[in-house]
């Protein structure tokens, strides 16, 4: 799913988040009973605190990891996949996202599928998975899944990789499928994605010419979902989701969606009925306050990228995570915005520079005592310019585009330091080239001639 779902969840979150904290009546108890059903418990493991409840009040962080199902079971999802059995459970999309703790931004950091990791040990409700070495980060799903028998296990187990890998300490997920995507796109009426550059894949059946396109759920996933594209990777799939979230959002600002009750309610009842939500999120209260709490959320910080990540070694169409991925994880762990820089930030620790680590550590070939494993295995160790370096401190975005241009012509993301491809608005990191998003006004302006909305 995004890949598949990577989307709406930002626009979801939030528009259930604010709608059930609106609801009366038999509206809210209609409500209430849906989000009891989506509940799902987080089993016991060794890097997850469970039975941790969000208090939206508290005035703390609120890390959610988010996982796109990618299932052929029931009708609706054997109709948007493109085969595959029902009963095969896989994760073909992974992020964290990152309500700040004073609600005035939220990052949504994507973890590719592709990635090769280290695997600690879970536990699932049918025995544990071991300790796993060099493995695709999507079969850490897959193995919970099959052992456990359950969207439990198959979440808890990613969940305690992701806490392992990151350092971070996250104790909430959500998890969606084909199906829910679609619907919670065709709720919104649809979404307007310019597509940069033709695109037609038998795999999906997706046929796309370049230029604006209203796209509703069906295609709008077979968006989400297509690979056989443009350079083929799994890493430019994820930066259209990045892309399609915003996309959706700006739908739901033009519309002015947050006040439109019927449509909300549509919007919140479809995701609400096709998440799976840790038991400590599906909490009437916790989605009340944080609905509350994010009513006056401005769209523009949201902020969304991809882990840094190079080729594997043994593999060129596997990718393992750069350095400066531990900068990406102390940046969640400070509550920093994903911003090169930032107004907040008062020293070097918290720039996009590669941080002074160890939570992403080469890990050694064989497994050790510890059912933790380190992060990436032959974790990329080349000096990294910092992105810093890319965008001149005094150098001003183009008001129209979004990005700034260099005396030889080069375009720069001011974001993230990256230099944006002129030919489709990729915007790659300027060490290891690797895809890190989209430019979404250069995109806009450039192929379809859309200005943002006010």
């Amino acid at each position: 799913m995004s890949h598949r779902l990577r989307t709406t969840i930002a626009l979801v979150l939030v528009a259930i988040f604010t709608f059930v904290a609106t609801a009366t009546g038999a509206t809210a108890t209609n409500l209430f009973t849906l989000i009891n059903d989506s509940k799902t418990a987080v089993l016991g493991q060794a890097h997850v605190k469970t039975n941790q409840v969000i208090d939206p009040n508290a005035g703390k962080t609120v890390n959610i990891l988010v996982l796109g199902q990618d299932t052929r079971e029931g009708e609706a999802n054997a109709a948007i996949g493109a085969g595959g059995s029902a009963t095969d459970h896989q994760s073909d999309t992974a992020m964290i996202v990152q309500i700040s703790a004073d609600r005035s931004f939220i990052n949504i950091v994507s973890i590719p599928r592709d990635s090769i990791v280290n695997a600690p040990s879970c536990n699932t409700t049918n025995g544990t998975v071991p300790a796993r070495y060099n493995v695709q980060f999507n079969s850490i799903f897959a193995l919970g899944y099959s052992t456990g028998g359950d969207v439990a296990s198959a979440a808890s187990c990613t969940l305690n990789a992701v806490n392992s890998l990151t350092g971070l300490d996250i104790s909430q997920f959500i998890v969606a499928d084909f199906a829910g995507l679609s619907s919670m796109i065709d709720a919104v009426g649809g979404v307007d994605i310019c597509v940069n550059q033709t695109m037609k894949d038998d795999t999906t059946g997706i046929d796309l010419t370049q230029g604006l396109h209203h796209l509703d759920g069906v295609a709008a996933t077979q968006y989400a979902r297509v690979r056989h594209v443009g350079d083929g990777t799994d890493i430019m799939r994820t930066t259209r989701q990045q892309y399609l979230v915003k996309s959706l959002l700006r739908e739901a600002s033009s519309k002015n969606l947050f006040t439109q009750t019927n449509q909300l309610y549509q919007l919140a009842t479809a995701g609400i009925q096709s998440l799976k939500m840790s038991d400590g999120l599906a909490d009437a209260g916790v989605l009340v306050g944080l609905g509350a709490a994010l009513k006056d959320l401005d769209t523009a910080k949201i902020y969304a990228q991809t882990v840094p990540v190079t080729e594997w070694s043994r593999d060129r169409n596997r990718v393992v995570w750069t350095k400066d991925a531990d900068s990406l994880w102390k940046k969640l762990a400070d509550d920093k915005p994903l911003t090169l820089t930032d107004d907040s930030d008062s020293d070097d620790s918290t720039t996009g520079d590669s941080a002074d680590s160890s939570s992403s550590a080469a890990p050694s070939e064989s497994p050790s005592e510890s059912d933790a494993p380190s992060a990436s295995p032959e974790q990329s160790n080349s000096a990294s310019s910092s992105p810093s370096d890319t965008a001149s401190a005094d150098s001003t975005p183009d008001p129209k585009t979004g990005l700034i241009t260099k005396a030889d012509g080069t375009l720069v993301d001011p974001n993230t330091g990256g230099i944006v491809d002129p030919n489709t608005g990729t915007i790659r990191d300027p060490v290891t080239s690797q895809a890190i998003g989209i430019a979404d006004a250069y995109v806009n302006s450039t192929f379809c001639a859309v200005t943002e909305k006010e």
